[in-house]
């Protein structure tokens, strides 16, 4: 079932066109990655994923009775967020902000999911410690919980790996993959790992201020477009 579509879509920042004729579909249970050099509109394709950014031609549907606030969303982190003075279960909690309404304070059920999410990512030893003293990878466990919570169907993930060494790096790698395989959750993820990309994602989106692909990663491997990029990461 189909949880987005983008029909023919551009987006425009400061008075240009950032990204044009972007057109594919995610599909319930897809494991999709964005790839691109710096500038090629993939951050700007995010802000437009999650409404923050209207589309200056084009068309976003959503699908499967997904509203765009039930997205669970990781962005990329500033210093500044990275110093936040809160504890990982108020951080992780706040990820069920837009389940709040009208009200003031968060229920039972909302509390429970919060715990649930930190035992499944392994950071519930953590609950009570101040956000800004742990290490990247914690960090990014913590900002994955409090995403989950937002979430039961999908998952945008802005440069998860980032900074991390490569050991912590697999291991979130290992983490999006079970969430995927096991709970059913579909995963759209923007990355500079071009190779964990096409070792982990089934799906490529390669943007280069346009669509330059859009299919299987058994596909892009073997594309003129994903030759050219790997070869020219190797190099």
């Amino acid at each position: 079932m189909s949880l987005i579509r983008c029909n023919n879509v551009s987006f425009a920042y400061g008075g240009k066109d950032a990204v044009t004729q972007v057109d594919f579909e995610v599909n319930t249970g897809d494991y999709l990655c964005i790839i691109g050099e710096n500038g090629a509109g993939k951050s700007t394709l995010i802000k437009g994923l999650l409404r923050l950014k209207k589309p200056s031609s084009g068309v976003i549907t959503y699908g499967d009775g997904l509203k765009p606030d039930e997205i669970g969303y990781l962005p990329q982190q500033t210093e500044s967020q990275k110093d936040f003075p809160a504890s990982v279960y108020e951080v992780v909690l706040s990820g069920c902000l837009n389940r709040l309404g009208f009200r003031f304070f968060y229920s039972k059920e909302e509390r429970r999911l919060a715990h649930e999410n930190m035992e499944l990512l392994g950071i519930t030893d953590l609950s009570n410690r101040c956000y800004r003293d742990l290490s990247g990878g914690q960090q990014q466990r913590v900002l994955l919980a409090r995403a989950l919570c937002a979430t039961k169907k999908l998952l945008l993930l802005d440069e998860p790996v980032t900074g991390l060494d490569p050991v912590i790096a697999g291991e979130m790698y290992r983490i999006i993959r079970e969430l995927r395989d096991k709970k059913g959750i579909t995963i759209i993820m923007v990355s500079h790992d071009v190779h964990g990309a096409v070792r982990e994602a089934d799906h490529i989106l390669h943007l280069d201020h346009r669509q330059k692909f859009c299919g299987p990663t058994v596909r892009y491997i073997n594309d003129p477009v994903g030759v050219a990029f790997l070869g020219g990461a190797v190099s």
